[in-house]
């Protein structure tokens, strides 16, 4: 694959690069059309909320012609609703610790999507805080809780913040005399620390500890957003301070990036390929996804509102044009680099059909260094749901095996 951005129409997405997605009409487009059905089920990114709790909440924001996610205005609507689920809970927890759990689930569903797509304002913030505090309360009713941590960030410099927050879930018994394999979950543009439940349920089933992490740019995340090297440095304080816990398995450590997050753990997999054995890159973008021909295109795909503003953000960028025009020198793994350091194994996973970031950018990847696995979905959009997780835990499960 040539690494010359593909011309107009040859993208692998076909037509669908041209195309602005229906749900990006407004607030009502983007209920009926995208989000309706998946809260129905709770799926993505519903999971653990209810119908009922977001259909008022949506059919407001229509009558009240509120169609920008990155407003106040927006976020406003939905804490009614969670401040309400959190006080029910909080009456039910010296009874019924279940049914308190899953209502402050529920509350966090709520606050997820109040705070989408972005964390761009105090307020925001602030009700990002009360997800996490909602979250906490509901792990410390589980059998093995998720513990809110926060470690120095003894490999920071001056443009990072201090400390690291984490969340920790170990398996009950873990311990300095039977260590334990551990996934360093690498969150995402919108996905952030109390989003994971299902996912940490899926390792500690298996034995395996949970070590989850908002990154660069995003929530709370102390590394310099504007460096690419910061992501280095974080890991590099994470990995640290888990050797010297004690209860980790050093050599069973793989790290799972979802989305953007995917970037950091395609990128980790190269720059500590020694301290992991393995790492996932789920809906990737390494190369072709910092391109302007790109950006100018996918801004208007499957996220649920422009991508750009939130992308522009998190990378540290003045504005739009100073992001497309700049981010592919900087950010690229080719352009700089990275790919051509060894890996250790690298798991990449997407739908051949995402429109936020290029399949070509997971395909590109074989052409470089260390042989990679891929497993790409046909006819699936970002990330590959609802079949990719399917193939993402065998491997895992492979992985921790073969570690001598």
């Amino acid at each position: 694959m040539s690494l010359a951005t593909p011309t107009e129409h040859k993208w692998i997405l076909g037509d669908k690069f041209d195309q602005v997605y229906p749900h990006l009409e407004g607030v009502q487009a983007l209920w009926e059309k995208k989000w309706a059905f998946p809260c129905s089920k709770s799926l993505y990114p519903f999971h653990d909320g209810k119908f009922e709790d977001f259909e008022p909440i949506f059919k407001a924001l229509i009558s009240k012609n509120i169609n920008s996610g990155y407003t106040d205005e927006y976020t406003r609507e939905f804490v009614p609703t969670a401040e309400r689920l959190v006080g029910e809970a909080d009456e039910l927890v010296s009874s019924d610790k279940d049914a308190a759990s899953a209502l402050y689930l529920r509350a966090c569903t709520v606050y997820r999507i109040a705070r989408f797509p972005y964390i761009n304002s105090e307020y925001k913030t602030n009700i990002y805080e009360a997800q996490k505090k909602a979250y906490i309360k509901a792990a410390n009713l589980w059998d093995c809780p998720i513990k809110d941590v926060t470690i120095p960030h003894t490999a920071a410099t001056s443009a990072d913040d201090n400390p690291v927050p984490l969340y920790v879930r170990l398996p009950k018994d873990a311990s300095e005399s039977k260590p334990c394999p551990a996934v360093l979950l690498m969150c995402g543009l919108d996905g952030h620390r109390p989003d994971n439940t299902t996912r940490s349920d899926e390792f500690l089933g298996r034995g395996w500890a949970s070590v989850i992490v908002d990154i660069p740019g995003t929530a709370d995340c102390p590394a310099d957003r504007k460096d690419p090297e910061a992501a280095e440095r974080l890991w590099t304080s994470i990995l640290d301070w888990m050797a010297k816990e004690g209860t980790f398995d050093m050599k069973r450590i793989i790290t799972w990036g979802l989305s953007a997050g995917g970037y950091n753990a395609v990128r980790a997999a190269h720059t500590h390929s020694d301290r992991l054995a393995g790492a996932i890159g789920q809906g990737a973008g390494t190369h072709h996804f910092f391109s302007r021909e790109w950006l100018e295109k996918a801004q208007c795909k499957e996220y649920p509102w422009n991508a750009l503003p939130a992308l522009t953000e998190k990378f540290g960028y003045k504005d739009h044009d100073d992001f497309m025009d700049n981010a592919q020198d900087t950010w690229s793994l080719v352009k700089t680099g990275i790919v051509n350091m060894k890996s250790c194994r690298l798991l990449l996973i997407n739908g051949t059909i995402d429109g936020l970031m290029p399949i070509e950018d997971s395909m590109l990847l074989s052409e470089f260094g260390s042989p990679k696995e891929m497993r790409f979905i046909s006819h699936r959009l970002h990330m590959g749901y609802p079949e990719a997780n399917s193939y993402v835990y065998p491997w895992m499960e492979q992985v921790m095996a073969s570690v001598q």
